[in-house]
């Protein structure tokens, strides 16, 4: 078997990921199966270069915070800012502080250096202002998109005015309670302030959504952009929060099935901008149901991967990343009858297979998952290659 993978094993490179699809799909996610190595953003950075200078693509999206990432944005589209506060600002879940993150940043402002802005890399972050611990208010989306239309429209228009907004809103440490990831009590969520502020983002989205043509044909189209990002966020928050307040069963399948449903939104905005590279943990891009056991039991929600899929059929593309080795988190060596040790066995590291010739090649019944020593790692579930376009493999993650 080992030698059968080894024939359709190839370099790991962007023009291998190409020769896996009849055209260049819209959305080409490459998915990690564990955050913090940066060996893993290494490859992903090399793979962008290469999908900028030969194919085309314009834009990378990372699993971060999606308003934050409007920071680093600017700062590699206009220069605005300086790179270590990008590095400190624009970035969520701590990512901020990993040298190829930064290494990224970096390249991209140089290679937009002089160029045409029609012909500038853009960065997006599409996860939600959702942290582990909460998440956000609601304000600065409000706020943003409110301002945006009391700017171009009549303002006769407006359901509200920004002090009607600010007393609705009230303290912004109401929104962040840490303690109400736990105990629904303490969320503001279902409050009779957030049910009229859910009220006003629709209508606010709405009026956005009805002036489409005054405003593309009078502001500037990113402002339009991101007028759109701040009313999907504001939403998408507002209705986390009032999940985050529902005592029954239903309350974290709910919340998680939000913010994989807010990342969709992202990304399918992402994809009518142009051909884009993703980048997030492979939990979130596969087009299986995702599962997860919490203290409440074991969930299930659509990824945004399934979301997007459904709604992008071919032009949206998954491969999938597997490891080796992840020793300095108790990761050893791969047994040899899993994927993964089957896999490490292969001279080619890092290494491309094409999904469906693996599966063809493990043959029937494939073998049982790799159990991971370690909770941080998702090794691949072999069952799943049926949905997968390729595997991207990595022998061993460098102790930092």
């Amino acid at each position: 078997m080992a030698e059968r993978i080894q024939d359709i094993a190839l370099p790991l490179d962007a023009a291998a990921v190409m020769r896996l699809f009849p055209a260049p799909p819209r959305l080409l996610a490459l998915g990690e199966p564990t955050h913090g190595e940066d060996l893993l953003l290494d490859v992903r950075n090399d793979v962008f270069r290469q999908l900028v200078e030969r194919h085309g693509y314009r834009t990378i999206t990372i699993e971060s915070d999606c308003l934050k990432g409007l920071v680093v944005d600017d700062y590699v589209t206009w220069g605005t800012g300086t790179l270590d506060e990008v590095m400190a600002h624009g970035f969520s879940h701590g990512f901020g502080a990993g040298a190829a993150n930064r290494e990224l940043v970096r390249w991209m402002r140089a290679h937009n250096e002089d160029r045409p802005a029609g012909e500038r890399l853009r960065f997006a972050g599409f996860d939600g202002p959702l942290e582990i611990t909460g998440a956000a208010s609601p304000r600065q989306a409000l706020a943003a998109l409110h301002g945006y239309l009391a700017t171009w429209v009549d303002p006769a228009l407006l359901p509200c005015t920004t002090e009607t907004l600010d007393r609705l809103l009230g303290a912004d440490d109401r929104w962040t309670e840490p303690g109400a990831m736990t105990d629904p009590a303490r969320s503001v969520g279902r409050s009779a302030e957030a049910g009229q502020l859910r009220t006003l983002a629709h209508d606010l989205v709405s009026l956005l959504d009805e002036q489409a043509p005054h405003l593309l044909a009078t502001a500037p189209r990113d402002d339009w952009d991101r007028a759109r990002l701040h009313g999907r966020t504001a939403t998408g928050l507002l209705t986390y929060h009032y999940w985050m307040a529902e005592a029954s069963p239903a309350r974290m399948t709910r919340m998680l099935g939000v913010r994989d449903r807010m990342m969709a939104d992202n990304l399918l905005a992402l994809a009518d901008r142009g051909p884009t590279l993703v980048h997030a943990h492979n939990a979130h891009l596969q087009r299986e149901k995702s599962s997860m056991r919490m203290w409440q039991g074991p969930m299930e929600w659509w990824s945004a991967g399934a979301l997007v899929g459904a709604r992008l059929g071919e032009e949206y593309a998954f491969v999938a990343t597997a490891l080796g080795t992840i020793r300095h988190q108790g990761v050893d060596t791969p047994p040899p009858d899993t994927v993964e040790g089957l896999l490490y066995a292969l001279e080619q590291d890092p290494c491309l297979v094409d999904a469906g010739r693996l599966a063809d090649a493990l043959g029937d019944p494939r073998p049982e998952p790799r159990v991971s020593s370690w909770f941080g790692y998702a090794p691949l579930d072999p069952g799943h290659l049926d949905t997968v376009d390729g595997v991207a493999f990595i022998k061993d993650m460098p102790r930092p």
